[in-house]
């Protein structure tokens, strides 16, 4: 089966508004059309931007957008409310909220702000029925404590973007219905017990991403990852799973749907 016969992958978290893609989007779009992706979520991770990444997503049919305030920036931007991003919502390509959450190893010391933007942003996921895109890093505890205290108050759907934390805070997130993504993370050979991790967790529950231009797969890791190299994290990754490309490719994606039904094609 060749690539292009393979069934369609997306890549569920990228950033295709970042200087390191300047003028090049159709190309990295049309690249990664021609191996079968073609959906992506590119995401904003400042409100001041959010007008590019959605000008991005009305100029190219298969490309949908969401947006938040990072946790890295929630002590350097304004605090955004959940009026505005409930007014975002409002787009039709604007498909998820955030991302969003906690990081503990650069922004320790901005955690309590971190906390409130969270917050917010999922009382916005709430209103809205889309799903909450969780960045978590150095922060497992305190993720698992504040998506559970707040599922309590009210349901939302989630995806823990780019999973590279512990088994603890996976089996808290899955246990509230959420969905793990995958990087290119979990195809370098030495991520076992990531791949651990995933291959444990229901196959109806996740899914994958390049978050490009970071965090490139074998055989680009170390350059600068663009959505077309998602494929490669599937081939690699579909091991893990006990299942061949195509399955992984066709379950990642009804998994997408699911949860971005705003995105189903």
């Amino acid at each position: 089966m060749t690539e292009t016969a393979l069934p369609e992958l997306v890549d569920s978290h990228c950033h295709l508004d970042f200087a390191d893609f300047d003028g090049q989007q159709a190309e990295l779009i049309a690249r990664a059309n021609a191996v079968g992706v073609r959906r992506m979520v590119t995401i904003c991770t400042r409100l001041r931007n959010e007008p590019e990444v959605r000008a991005l997503a009305e100029a190219h049919e298969g490309v949908f957008y969401a947006a938040g305030t990072h946790p890295m920036y929630a002590a350097e931007e304004p605090l955004i409310t959940v009026e505005e991003l409930v007014l975002l919502a409002r787009h039709p390509k604007f498909v998820g909220i955030g991302e969003t959450g906690l990081d503990y190893h650069y922004t320790a010391e901005s955690a309590a702000i971190q906390a409130e933007s969270l917050r917010i942003h999922i009382e916005a996921a709430r209103r809205t029925g889309l799903p909450l895109i969780i960045h978590s890093r150095d922060a497992d505890a305190d993720m698992a404590r504040i998506l559970t205290e707040e599922h309590r108050v009210g349901s939302f759907g989630c995806v823990m973007h780019c999973y590279t934390s512990g088994p603890e805070l996976a089996q808290t997130a899955l246990d509230l219905g959420f969905y793990l993504s995958l990087s290119g993370i979990a195809a370098f050979p030495r991520s076992t017990e990531i791949r651990e991790i995933f291959a444990a967790a229901p196959k109806d529950r996740i899914l994958v991403e390049t978050d490009a231009p970071y965090l490139a797969p074998p055989p680009h890791r170390g350059k600068r990852n663009e959505p077309a190299y998602v494929a490669h994290t599937a081939r690699i990754c579909a091991e893990a799973f006990g299942m061949t490309e195509a399955e992984f490719r066709a379950q990642t994606t009804a998994n997408f749907d699911r949860l971005f039904a705003k995105a189903a094609a």
